[in-house]
């Protein structure tokens, strides 16, 4: 096995070589592998493993073609790179070459590395040292990468072109970073047990605690909690379309509304997708439907497209602080969700195994009675609608209590057991 070195040797060899060095010092084997796209000036004395010419290749492409593509269309040009590059790690991953990854890059470099490394499974030690990630007006696209993958980032502050005193210092460290994370990580994914996603957030903090707590002591199960604020959300759909966990409990998939609302935490409209082909019990509850997280407050004083579309000055608000606004959802709004809702969980392909859970006496711990978003109007429009829809093999559990009660947990732990034997019935007839 061997740590594979990424970097564009026309601009970084000076780098690519401390890193190398250090790393083989260390007595790891290495692989580096070359994806320059001809922007840089140097001729490198130091020869790749994989070239730049292998990787375009992987990509159905060439070196005379990509630099072709660098004037007018450099998108396409770092396209097809990612592409191929990806596909290395992949194929070097899978047949057991790749211990870990490295690399050192500027922006160019920075979008190859992160595509690439997203192709790599959670464990695999990744670490980008990166003269942009800091960088405000690239921070949300970095972080839909970063937010979905373990990668080590390092921010160099510097740029890192040349082998000067700062830049040496960059490179060993992070050579040092990734070699202590393959001589040391990664013991614990063995100790597997049944372990299941669990998405919460401050709203539904109380409720989460008991069902981990039931699980854990009851059924002897892991309980790997998921932050809802978005990227949260993405990564625990991802991991359990990895088939890293037995099943998914969403206290919160409000990234979901938040999408068809324009909130903060929007994570996409493919957010209950979840396992949408695959034999996973699913739990739902309805936690983050009954708010719109609307902030910073600036927003409300600026003519805001989401504050004025919708009117939400007019509404019931919760200001947590100056940056975290939480609005309530109207019964138009909560009837768009519980349709929209009912139509994604309509095409999976094991509704058997989907079971919605509703705490009548409040989604969360901002609409129970006496709460900032109390609106009983609106939650009663979601759950009609999601009765009306959904297609009947879905089961709704309807509880007369709120989300942050035992008794809400219970019934979220019982409706896992029955989509735990619904599963095994599944097994049974394929």
């Amino acid at each position: 096995m061997a740590v594979v070195i990424m970097g564009m040797l026309d601009e970084r060899e000076g780098a690519l070589k401390i890193i190398k060095g250090q790393i083989e010092k260390r007595g790891h084997k290495t692989i580096l592998i070359d994806f320059s796209i001809g922007i840089g000036g140097i001729v490198s004395s130091l020869k790749a493993d994989v070239s730049c010419e292998e990787i375009l290749r992987l990509a159905g492409g060439t070196v005379e073609e990509v630099k072709g593509m660098l004037a007018t269309e450099r998108d396409k040009a770092t396209a097809v790179m990612a592409e191929g590059l990806t596909k290395k790690l992949v194929e070097l991953y899978r047949s057991g070459e790749l211990q870990g990854v490295i690399a050192i890059a500027g922006m160019t470099g920075t979008f190859l590395s992160l595509v690439s490394m997203n192709a790599l499974p959670f464990g695999v030690p990744k670490f980008l040292i990166s003269s942009v990630v800091a960088m405000p007006a690239y921070s949300s696209w970095i972080a839909d990468y970063l937010g979905q993958r373990d990668i080590t980032v390092m921010n160099t502050v510097v740029d890192t072109l040349g082998a000067n005193r700062l830049v040496s210092t960059l490179a060993i460290n992070g050579a040092n970073a990734i070699a202590g994370m393959v001589e040391n990580g990664g013991s614990t994914l063995g100790e597997k047990r049944p372990s299941f996603v669990l998405t919460e957030f401050d709203f539904c903090d109380q409720g989460a605690y008991y069902v981990r707590e039931i699980l854990e002591k009851k059924n002897d199960y892991e309980i790997i909690s998921f932050h809802a604020q978005g990227l949260g959300d993405k990564a625990a759909v991802d991991f359990v379309n990895q088939g890293f966990f037995e099943g998914f409990i969403d206290l919160v998939p409000a990234g979901f509304s938040e999408y068809l609302l324009g909130g903060n935490r929007a994570s996409g409209p493919n957010r209950l997708d979840v396992a949408i082909d695959l034999p996973v019990p699913y739990i739902l509850a309805p936690c983050g439907f009954d708010m719109i997280s609307c902030g910073p407050i600036q927003r409300k004083f600026s003519e805001d497209k989401l504050w004025t579309s919708r009117r939400l000055a007019e509404r019931k608000l919760l200001l947590q602080d100056t940056i975290r606004i939480q609005a309530r959802t109207s019964p138009r709004e909560m009837r768009l969700i519980g349709v929209a809702a009912a139509e994604a969980l309509n095409r999976h392909k094991y509704r058997t195994m989907i079971k919605f859970v509703i705490p009548r006496r409040g989604f969360s711990s901002l609409s129970v009675a006496g709460g900032a978003l109390y609106d009983p109007a609106s939650d009663e429009a979601f759950i009609v609608a999601l009765r009306e829809n959904l297609e009947p093999e879905i089961e709704v559990i309807e509880v007369d209590t709120d989300i942050n009660s035992r008794e809400f947990a219970t019934a979220v732990v019982d409706a896992l057991t029955r989509a735990l034997a619904a599963g095994t019935s599944v097994g049974d007839s394929v």
